[in-house]
């Protein structure tokens, strides 16, 4: 038998590797997925860095967290009672000293090149291919598209009797935006009322919707395929009813698609699911 100690250790530690095992360890690009414990599938330039820059933030977390755990595991078993019934009077040590107050300078100084980098890619918007604005409001998102004769698409949810197979609840909405792939897409972000949050996991782009304020953000898809974002600012009490879709497709099926928008919305909705259905774009699911 096991002391009972031991015995709920392992219990624990068997509930622990049953629930990992059980897990996906990442989301698929494009939408989340049940139990993900980390980012979805990055598409864009952008979103590579920033999980470039996680996994070099984790390394660190992980090594300093086992020296922490080491360093008390000796204490506790080098100076326990026992072993020192007289305890030590030092109160001065001029080499630790020195040691823990640079090793943290340097530590800070090997984040900080690799997260200025990123800050600097992140609001240094190469030359736009195509300009996209987007207007929140309560609660629903408007698309246009200020080269295309101010094209306007208003993304509203999709109910879940409107749902086809494959398409994530709460998560679709009845009009997406179309951008081509492998196009720098410049994004103005603003709001009509309340301050929301344009969020698009995949791109690794989150931006705030200020109402008389433009900001602004870029994003390059190097993938085709139907990426989900949704509102991450409480905005009121249909917060959570607020998605945005955006397609990314080849840039002739864009052009099409486009052509087709200017005059009829629905025919061009027609269009683009009928060049998927033949294999004209890749939907990103898992």
């Amino acid at each position: 038998m096991f002391p009972t100690g031991r015995l709920t250790t392992l219990t624990i530690a068997a509930a622990a590797a049953s629930i990992i095992g059980a897990a996906p360890a990442l989301a698929a690009a494009g939408q989340p997925s049940p139990w993900e414990i980390g980012f979805q599938d990055a598409v864009t330039p952008i979103f590579e860095q920033i999980h470039d820059f996680h996994n070099f933030i984790l390394a660190i977390i992980t090594v300093i967290t086992l020296f922490v755990l080491a360093l008390l595991i000796y204490v506790v078993v080098r100076f326990r009672e026992d072993k020192n019934p007289v305890p030590s009077k030092t109160t001065h040590h001029t080499m630790l000293e020195v040691v823990w107050t640079i090793a943290p300078v340097l530590i800070l100084v090997a984040i900080a090149v690799p997260s200025f980098r990123l800050l600097y890619a992140q609001y240094t918007p190469p030359p736009g291919d195509l300009n996209i604005k987007i207007v929140g409001r309560q609660w629903n998102w408007d698309i246009v598209y200020p080269d295309a004769d101010e094209l306007t698409l208003t993304a509203v949810m999709a109910q879940d009797s409107d749902l086809k197979p494959g398409q994530p609840r709460l998560l679709t909405v009845d009009n997406e935006a179309v951008v081509p792939v492998g196009k720098v897409v410049r994004v103005q972000v603003t709001s009509e009322d309340v301050i929301h949050s344009f969020a698009m996991p995949s791109f690794g782009v989150k931006v705030d919707a200020v109402p008389g304020r433009n900001n602004e953000t870029w994003f390059r898809a190097d993938k085709e395929g139907v990426y989900h974002g949704q509102c991450s600012e409480l905005c009121g009490q249909d917060h959570a009813f607020m998605p945005i879709v955006i397609r990314v497709v080849n840039e002739e099926l864009y052009g099409r698609w486009l052509e087709a928008a200017k005059s009829d919305t629905e025919e061009a909705k027609k269009l683009l699911e009928a060049s998927i259905e033949q294999g004209g774009a890749t939907v990103a699911q898992r």
